[in-house]
């Protein structure tokens, strides 16, 4: 009898048609959901009788209450290396199995970016209003050359981030808990304290990982430094920044805007006020989903799979 396989929260439904799955093929029953389920209630009840679940970085959490839930469970995989909001303590007590992935390129960097020059160049809104016939240009742009860049956490996407800014013509200033001097310069970017990255940016950029550690770094003290024409870009975490400071100086007109594309709850409730206020650019956590990345997710889901089902896991995630 095939082993039945769930694929969540497939949104654009290319699971299927971005690997070659004949592998496993005749050994396995694939269901792919293609929308998220609406709680943990919702995804507790589906997932009965699934051995093999395959998760799609955090769009569905598996906590221990999730996972003890589920007694059919074998086989967690997440994509990607590692994921937060899976608890591979309660899988591994529970003998379940967790795998991840490898990935591919720096899809995230694009994203960065690309949130810099909607705020800056209002590319997007432009684009919308021409296509809707309106009136010839109307906004008056600001150029990345001759910006000040503040990178907050300058590991390897934040190190990546530093080498296009600098290509863009930009000052590239950094800061993190355990930056020196010599690892910024190392990066191409100068050492700043917190204090004076967030008083002398003029865009700041996220890109810790979440942890108990980093879980509000960016606080409300911070955000009231920057500079009323500075802009804020998260594509990390959003807990990473104190929310509600964030969207009062937002609404306030404290700072000039900020380009998100991670939420305190994904996918963003409808009503929620980011969605109503002009300088804001929003993107749907597209951070990691390139075709590239997918396309590399899915491969090595496959090859988890396979390796599970013939006793020799492979890319095993063990707690620490």
């Amino acid at each position: 009898m095939p082993t039945k396989v769930a694929i969540l929260d497939d949104y654009q439904n290319v699971a299927l048609s971005y690997a070659d799955w004949s592998p496993v093929k005749k050994d396995v029953e694939i269901t792919v959901f293609n929308k998220p389920f609406g709680s943990a209630e919702e995804a507790i009840k589906t997932l009965q009788g699934f051995p093999i679940v395959v998760g799609m970085r955090e769009r569905t959490p598996f906590p221990k209450k999730t996972i003890d839930a589920l007694p059919d469970l074998k086989l967690l995989i997440t994509t990607g290396a590692k994921n937060n909001s899976f608890d591979v303590g309660a899988a591994n007590a529970r003998g379940v199995t967790v795998c991840g992935t490898g990935a591919t390129g720096n899809p995230t960097a694009g994203i960065a970016f690309g949130l810099m020059l909607e705020l800056t160049r209002r590319i997007g809104f432009e684009n919308a209003r021409m296509k809707a016939g309106e009136s010839w240009q109307v906004t008056i742009g600001r150029d990345l050359e001759g910006l000040t860049l503040g990178i907050v956490g300058l590991g390897k996407l934040g190190t990546r981030i530093a080498t296009i800014a600098k290509a863009f013509g930009m000052k590239v200033i950094a800061w993190s808990q355990n930056l020196t001097t010599e690892k910024a310069v190392a990066a191409g970017a100068d050492y700043a304290t917190k204090e004076d990255l967030f008083r002398n940016a003029d865009i700041v950029t996220i890109h810790l990982q979440l942890s108990d550690r980093s879980r509000g770094t960016v606080t409300a003290d911070d955000i009231g430094r920057m500079k009323k024409t500075a802009y804020l870009i998260n594509t990390a975490r959003a807990p990473i920044v104190d929310q509600a400071a964030l969207l009062k100086a937002l609404q306030n007109k404290k700072i000039a805007g900020a380009g998100l594309d991670v939420f305190e709850v994904e996918p963003l409730p409808p009503d929620h006020p980011y969605r109503r206020l002009d300088n804001v650019v929003l993107t749907p956590h597209l951070g990691y989903v390139s075709e590239q990345n997918y396309r590399t997710y899915f491969r090595d889901i496959v090859e988890d799979i396979r390796a599970f089902l013939d006793g020799k896991p492979v890319r095993m995630i063990s707690a620490k």
